[in-house]
């Protein structure tokens, strides 16, 4: 008995994310210089069966680096609507991004390579950048409205913003050089990425 569409569909779906779930460890592994054939053969398929779902390695690429960007806008965004006061919900967001990278250390590489590569479209470029500033703009928002609780230091917020992003990117093009397991093993721990941001409590005895 011939499958119904609805079932034909599923059956399409999953093989795509099949796909897509190769293409992230082997363009971890590889870079650029991945091919379809790799892709195909980490996914268990065909390379004919890949190329039916996407045209070239070029777009399984820009579907992870969008899949990516939209994960990232959509983690802020859903902070935004979490209680507490801007020091907790900094430290969840904080706390998720580090989660990420030590859940898939292969794919946060796979992102910076792909800055790093010249080849990359220019819409991709824009697509991660909208998506980092999105990040960005929440967690100064959280900074400024920590300052104004005294969860947070007095210091200039751009200033304390740029120093957490120069820890987690430093974390990240870190995992370039290491393993999965030696990764994953590197990414610390939320609470010590938001010491930076506490105030010194010597001002606070002072006052």
């Amino acid at each position: 008995m011939p499958r119904s569409e609805e079932a034909n569909q599923v059956v399409r779906g999953e093989a795509r994310d099949r796909i897509l779930l190769a293409a992230r460890r082997v363009f971890a592994r590889r870079g650029p210089a991945a091919t379809m054939s790799e892709v195909a053969q980490d996914a268990g398929i065909s390379q004919g069966l890949a190329y039916r779902y996407f045209e070239s390695k070029e777009e399984i690429l820009a579907t992870l680096v969008k899949q990516a960007a939209e994960s990232g806008g959509g983690l802020s965004s859903r902070i935004e609507r979490i209680r507490g006061t801007p020091g907790e919900r900094l430290y969840v967001l904080v706390s998720s991004i580090l989660e990420a990278r030590r859940r898939e250390p292969e794919f946060y590489q796979l992102i910076y390579q792909a800055l790093a590569d010249y080849k990359t479209p220019n819409d991709l470029r824009e697509v991660m950048r909208k998506s980092g500033e999105a990040m960005e703009a929440e967690m100064k928002k959280l900074i400024v409205e920590g300052q104004a609780t005294g969860e947070m230091a007095k210091d200039d917020p751009n200033q304390l913003l740029g120093a957490v992003l120069a820890c987690l990117d430093g974390l990240s093009r870190a995992m370039l050089t290491l393993g999965p397991k030696e990764a994953r093993a590197s990414i610390p721990d939320a609470s010590v990425v938001m010491r930076m941001l506490r105030p010194d409590p010597r001002e606070a005895s002072a006052r």
